[in-house]
């Protein structure tokens, strides 16, 4: 008996280590991603429409489709991740992926990287040491059908009705209205779905993890519920957070995003899989107090950066203030920078053929 639990507990210890390894990875294409996306996503926006308000240009851009790649590439590392790893490990761990994206955003999109910034990165990577330590091991699972058993429980019943409700109301009504100017409208549809994501793309890691063991679950029409399930919700969180990417701040994008996104799938994770059954309450109060400080830590680094300039669309938008103005009276010209401060002498400008 004490051999067999020997042996379930560094099989578990070794699964954990390669879901924690491959999470890393993840971490760091997605971060790297962010920065490619917004890179295209910009040069898109200066030939077309913006994706911010509805535009597909950027399909067009390779810039864009690079960055695709390099999250599709994360997003494939972090699938295997949950194949051995349980997704309270998993998940908190694309902390580290905002700690990239600010870095990269700080020497590419010229978003500067504060010193206060430095510290929201140290408190990300402590954060994520305490919640690595302090793991649930992952309960075994047989068959697709036990994941299918959890997913029709009362309890996730409700909790996918509520985040169905919720994501409607936002995508008919409030993003139309508010979407330009509240960032959480787009950052909700993309959390929420990828909530409901992580859990599908759980059961469907599991179903291919157990075909390749020998144990086929291609037979299972459930198998293929959870894969629609997962392609339905990852399209719509794509469109949402190109949106969101090309309206507001990157740093200001990827903190918000993780900690709503990482909240909600601990959540659903915790009423699906029941993680933390069986675990001790200070290694519950660990992994907590461990997520906190990631929460605090991309508190600290979204503080540290200022929003992007709201967007004009109007078609007689207000000079810049780095312009020059070249201005002449009495017939001699001359010229004064706006930020500077005009002259004293000047008082008006009453004929606009003055402007020279």
């Amino acid at each position: 008996m004490d051999l067999s639990t020997s042996a379930n507990e560094e099989a578990s210890y070794v699964n954990n280590l390669k879901g924690f390894i491959l999470a890393v990875i993840s971490s760091a294409f997605i971060g790297s991603s962010f920065i490619i996306k917004k890179k295209g996503l910009k040069r898109a926006g200066h030939s077309g429409v913006r994706a911010s308000v509805g535009g597909y240009g950027y399909l067009m851009e390779p810039l864009w489709w690079i960055g695709m790649i390099t999250m599709i590439v994360g997003e494939i590392a972090n699938f295997i991740a949950l194949m051995f790893a349980p997704a309270v490990l998993v998940i908190p761990l694309g902390a580290l992926s905002i700690i990239v994206s600010a870095v990269l955003a700080h020497f590419i999109l010229n978003e500067k990287l504060q010193k206060m910034g430095l510290v929201g990165c140290v408190l990300c990577v402590v954060g994520s040491t305490m919640i690595v330590l302090h793991a649930p091991e992952e309960h075994p699972v047989t068959s697709v059908l036990e994941i299918w058993d959890l997913a029709i429980q009362p309890a996730f019943l409700l909790y996918t009705s509520s985040v169905l409700v919720t994501v409607l109301v936002l995508m008919l009504h409030s993003a139309p209205r508010y979407g330009q100017t509240n960032i959480m409208i787009y950052i909700g549809i993309c959390s929420l779905f990828g909530s409901l994501t992580v859990m599908s793309v759980k059961a469907i890691g599991t179903a291919i993890k157990l075909t390749l063991e020998g144990s086929s679950q291609v037979a299972y029409f459930q198998t293929w519920i959870f894969a629609m399930v997962s392609v339905t919700c990852i399209m719509t969180q794509l469109n949402y957070l190109n949106k969101a990417l090309d309206t507001f701040n990157t740093a200001v994008v990827s903190p918000i995003y993780y900690a709503m996104f990482t909240s909600l799938t601990i959540f659903a994770s915790a009423i699906m899989f029941k993680d933390y059954a069986g675990q001790s309450a200070s290694s519950i109060a660990s992994e907590l107090c461990g997520f906190i400080t990631i929460l605090s830590g991309t508190a600290v680094l979204h503080s540290t950066k200022d929003p992007d300039p709201p967007q004009n669309t109007d078609l007689y938008s207000p000079l810049s203030p780095k312009l020059w103005w070249h201005v002449q009276e009495k017939g001699d010209q001359w010229k004064q920078k706006d930020e500077d401060g005009l002259s004293a002498d000047f008082v008006a400008i009453i004929r606009q053929d003055y402007f020279a």
